[in-house]
């Protein structure tokens, strides 16, 4: 049987359509995991902010617009001239924010 490639094991999957464009500015939308409603908290906050501090230092990138909801953040970031690895950032903020909350 041939698989489709918008499903995986009967549940769809998201297909992303990804810009490859460096030094671009980009619009996210992050949501928490299961929508739980965790970024209202102070402590939380606070962490979401030192998060992206910490990798901003690590890894440049300029925030042009931030929006943080109970349960999701929108945001506008533009990346370094070369680069464009927004993945890698997203990955360690996200990181960085679920292993400082658990601690």
């Amino acid at each position: 049987m041939e698989r489709n490639p918008t499903t995986e094991w009967g549940k769809e999957t998201m297909q992303y359509r990804r810009s490859q464009a460096k030094g671009a500015t980009f619009f996210f939308t992050v949501v928490t995991h299961k929508r739980k409603m965790i970024l209202c908290h102070d402590a939380n906050v606070a962490l979401i902010k030192e998060a992206f501090q910490y990798v901003i230092k690590r890894h440049a990138f300029k925030i042009r617009a931030f929006v943080l909801l109970p349960d999701h953040i929108h945001c506008i970031l533009t990346l370094p001239e070369n680069n464009n690895d927004f993945s890698m950032r997203w990955g360690l903020i996200k990181g960085y924010f679920s292993r400082q909350s658990m601690g």
